[in-house]
């Protein structure tokens, strides 16, 4: 499993704490972690609308299977992924939203708040979140187990509406956003990276690299 955490500018100095809390978790679900936006104030500039393209950008081309992001509520970040084709993310502020979001909605992303709320004992909260996430139960199952099927059913139902609201293919989408702005999006050297090396749908690399030629 691949995960990509990407922070924006307001909450960037937090990125080595949730980095080290994400990397501590993620060895024990063999998964590995890319951290593929801003790691200090100093670093590529990024907003949480940057963050959306981002993620639907490494989900869509399959180079990541899931997205750990969040701002300062951790709202603008969720709103900014969920506008995209192939992104479903979940808000969550503790151990339990994640789990929850897992077993009932079984997407492929996570918003955080890293300012709201982030004080005393804020790494022990995001690890426990990290763990109900990656390792905690079979994602899907639902809960309680005797709303389950009515609950898989109501998530596939939702996925199947937000793709009939979103009539262009993925690739259409990304090309209708203004180029500077995906450019932008798209410059950080680790963000490529993880791209070019996991990536598995061509025609999104070919775009991503038209962009930054």
């Amino acid at each position: 499993m691949n995960i990509a955490l990407m922070m924006e500018n307001s909450q960037a100095g937090k990125n080595a704490i949730v980095l080290n809390e994400l990397k501590g978790v993620a060895v024990q679900a063999n998964a590995e972690v890319f951290n593929v936006g801003m790691c200090d104030e100093n670093d590529h500039s990024l907003t949480y609308i940057h963050l959306g393209i981002m993620a639907s950008i490494l989900l869509n081309a399959k180079a990541v299977d899931f997205v750990v992001t969040g701002c300062g509520t951790g709202q603008g970040a969720m709103m900014s992924l969920n506008i995209h084709p192939g992104v479903v993310c979940g808000y969550c502020l503790e151990p339990a939203d994640a789990f929850l979001f897992n077993q009932i909605n079984n997407g492929n992303a996570l918003s955080l708040a890293f300012a709201k709320g982030f004080g005393w004992g804020a790494e022990l909260n995001i690890r426990y979140i990290f763990e109900k996430a990656f390792l905690t139960g079979k994602r899907g199952l639902g809960y309680p187990l005797e709303r389950a099927e009515p609950q898989q059913r109501n998530a596939a139902i939702l996925n199947q509406v937000k793709t009939a609201v979103v009539k262009e293919q993925y690739l259409d989408a990304l090309k209708a956003i203004d180029p500077a702005l995906v450019k932008t999006a798209v410059s950080g050297e680790r963000f490529q990276q993880c791209l070019f090396a996991n990536g598995q749908v061509p025609e999104i690399e070919a775009y991503v690299r038209s962009l930054l030629n």
